[in-house]
């Protein structure tokens, strides 16, 4: 069996720094390992959140990205699963429109300012079909009213996605809290909706604090980045003092 080590959110990076900070290494090591070990979440599951918080338009990581992958795998993930999370991760800059369509109507209309006409009565069968499966979100109306063309087209996206039944619908619900809350990304509404649906789908309070912790213990990715290079600048000091 793995142990929590590696299965965590730790790098290479992690030898250095007990070798530098021993104590601090120790504590941080119980704390972000803690949600593989509490057994809330089931370890594939926990991985897939891990591709999720590393692989987000909001972070790209490629080393965390291909360590949940390889550890998702070894905890029999497959690759429609894996793919599915990497969809959700491209689709998540969709809050771009979200943050910014209602700002624009309001400023517009306090600006005296009138939206081009567009074309009324244009199909939209992917915004239809995200109404009824329940992925459609309030907070998307002002941008279909901007460009009800472009939303559908977008929606299209979507629906390939989330129509398909890759994932149970309870576990679509946490990873899209892990997406929404990430530290990266911190998105308040969409962080309260998936909540509430994760709630009625099932969630328990516990699978999702475990989800939100998931994605605070993504934080020690600062150390992974930073101590490998700190380690290789001190070196270069060292060097040059030395010749």
């Amino acid at each position: 069996m793995a142990t929590r080590d590696e299965t965590g959110p730790w790098d290479a990076a992690l030898a250095q720094l007990r070798e530098w900070d021993p104590a601090w290494a120790e504590a941080c090591v119980k704390m972000t390992t803690n949600p593989w070990g509490t057994g809330v979440l089931p370890r594939k599951i926990a991985e897939l959140i891990g591709i999720a918080l590393n692989a987000a338009c909001t972070n790209l990581d490629p080393g965390g990205t291909r360590r949940h992958i390889r550890a998702a795998l070894e905890a029999g993930a497959t690759r429609d699963e894996i793919l599915f999370v990497l969809k959700c991760a491209s689709v998540l800059s969709i809050h771009s429109c979200s943050l910014g369509a209602p700002i624009l109507l309001e400023e517009a209309l306090a600006a005296g300012v009138k939206p081009a006409r567009r074309s009324n009565g244009i199909a939209t069968p992917a915004c239809d079909k995200m109404r009824v499966i329940g992925q459609w979100s309030r907070a998307w109306d002002p941008f279909f009213e901007l460009d009800p063309v472009w939303t559908e087209e977008f929606m299209a996206t979507g629906i390939g996605i989330y129509a398909r039944g890759v994932m149970p619908p309870k576990e679509v619900e946490l990873l899209s809290i892990a997406f929404d809350a990430s530290y990266t990304h911190m998105y308040a509404p969409g962080t309260r909706r998936h909540i509430k649906a994760a709630l009625r789908l099932g969630a328990t309070m516990e699978e999702i604090m475990e989800v939100l912790k998931l994605c605070a213990v993504q934080g020690v990715q600062a150390c992974n980045l930073g101590v490998p290079i700190l380690a290789e600048e001190l070196e270069r000091v060292e060097r040059k003092i030395r010749y």
